[in-house]
């Protein structure tokens, strides 16, 4: 029998939670799907979603009851799911919310939303983000920004701050995002949710539309720890489309009482630009570990200052190599002013590309070029190497590395958008697990004296999620 309880007055627990209501009849995905599609169009006032997928959803939905009836009994059954703009979903729109993409449809689905919905989960519409994954505070999506669901004053982060905001407003249980050098755990901080970026390699990037590909990775953004473990239980793993992606085996979940040893960065602790009230819950947290009987140590990084720089000479090189099948010519936007060939690649691209899209593109092409290439680029990469090899010393005698995901909690909006070093910055924290290819975690950690969230960041060895998650739930 379905409940006589209005669901707007049930409030969401958890995706196992949900899965055992639909498996008893408590309601139908149906219902539910119903519930979420008129929540997202009646309290959307922050930008989030960018399209609302109700025919394709509400028919997944019902599909999905059929299966329900006749036995299916999938991971993550009755799941309300939303997903960046940059994932493809077969038959659906799909832009990286940008013009040069205008009206594109994918013609298949990434492997990691159909892994999601392989196991029951319904794919409820695509969400706003920074136009190509590049920029950390949603104001870069040629659709008009995303505005922090907790103070609409304030950006959520970037660039997966539709992701962020949508879980964060209750307009979907969980959503995907992707994470290039912080991008699923900035927006997570910066509106008091979970976000996971996992090991490089770990989920498939099959389907996912390319910013940076030896730094792309698909995560969740969840309500909680447990749920962000099991979305990504479903979607790891080995897959064919995807020659980079791991074929270790998947860790199951592991319960460990022994206590651990954090590492913290005495950089990071005597970084200016630590907000006191950040700081401050940090030092606690620290605290808090060692009077539970874990070992909290400092340790020194020497490439703090580095990390940055190198991120982006390396990845506006892998962008202006990416971004060049964008041409006007194949599918997406053609400039209307478009006479022969090369008016055809000049005028569709610039009227197609917004500015901070054109500005990686153009670093990554200086960088590249002849004259430039070993004082930037190959450089980068050795850079590259030291950093990872320093953050694999630190994990080699540590279990995490501790830090605050991100300086600052969230800033007014407009507030940097004229500075784009300023806004670069915003990554310091994050990047190193983006360039060491490391799984890393943010969690809520606490507010500010007016009422903004930051979360923390544990960084673990690689493909050690389940020790991640494990601690995580805990802190």
């Amino acid at each position: 029998m379905l409940s006589t309880i209005p669901l707007e007055n049930q409030a969401f627990i958890s995706l196992s939670n949900t899965r055992e209501d639909i498996l008893s009849g408590k309601y139908s995905a149906k219902d539910l799907c119903l519930h979420y599609v008129k929540k997202i169009k009646s309290e959307d006032r922050f930008n989030a979603f960018l399209e609302v997928f109700e025919a394709s959803a509400m028919q997944a939905a019902t599909v999905l009851d059929e299966k329900v009836s006749a036995g299916f009994k999938g991971k993550l059954t009755g799941a309300i799911i939303g997903i960046k703009d940059n994932l493809c979903y077969k038959d659906h729109r799909v832009s990286a919310a940008s013009q040069i993409l205008d009206g594109f449809e994918s013609q298949f689905t990434a492997t990691s939303v159909q892994r999601l919905i392989d196991e029951g989960a319904i794919i409820i519409g695509r969400l706003n983000c920074d136009e190509f994954a590049m920029g950390s505070s949603n104001e870069n999506s040629s659709i008009g920004g995303v505005k922090n669901p907790l103070n609409t004053e304030y950006v959520p982060g970037g660039s997966s701050g539709g992701s962020a905001a949508a879980v964060a407003a209750g307009l979907c249980m969980a959503t995907l995002g992707s994470d290039t050098g912080g991008s699923i755990r900035q927006p997570a901080s910066f509106c008091g949710i979970v976000g996971l970026k996992p090991t490089y390699g770990r989920i498939s990037r099959y389907g996912l539309i390319a910013f940076a590909s030896s730094f792309d990775q698909i995560g969740p953004l969840t309500k909680s720890v447990e749920d962000a473990a099991l979305l990504y239980q479903v979607m790891a793993g080995a897959d064919p489309m995807d020659s980079t992606c791991s074929i270790k085996p998947v860790e199951g979940s592991i319960k460990s009482s022994k206590p651990r040893t954090f590492a913290y960065l005495q950089e990071v602790m005597d970084s200016p630009g630590l907000h006191p009230d950040v700081k401050a819950a940090f030092k606690h947290k620290l605290e808090a570990l060692t009077s539970a009987g874990h070992t909290v140590k400092g340790v020194s990084f020497p490439y703090l200052d580095h990390m940055v720089p190198c991120y982006y000479v390396l990845t506006t090189a892998e962008a202006s190599s990416n971004l060049a099948r964008y041409d006007g010519v194949h599918y997406g936007k053609r400039s209307a002013a478009s006479e022969d060939i090369p008016s055809t690649y000049f005028n569709s691209r610039t009227e197609g590309f917004g500015p901070e899209v054109k500005r990686r593109i153009m670093l990554g092409t200086f960088v590249l070029s002849t004259g430039y290439y070993d004082a930037y680029y190959s450089k980068g990469q050795k850079v590259r190497q030291l950093i990872k090899s320093a953050t694999d010393a630190i994990l080699a005698e540590s279990d995490f590395i501790i830090s605050p995901t991100t300086p600052h909690p969230a800033f007014k909006t407009g507030e940097k958008a004229d500075d784009p070093i300023a806004l670069y910055l915003e990554d310091i924290f994050t990047v190193q697990a983006n360039l060491a290819g490391n799984p890393a975690i943010s969690v809520p950690l606490g507010k500010t004296a007016v009422g903004l969230p930051f979360g923390i960041q544990l960084t673990a060895g690689s493909f050690k999620e389940a020790d991640l998650f494990e601690t995580a739930a805990q802190i």
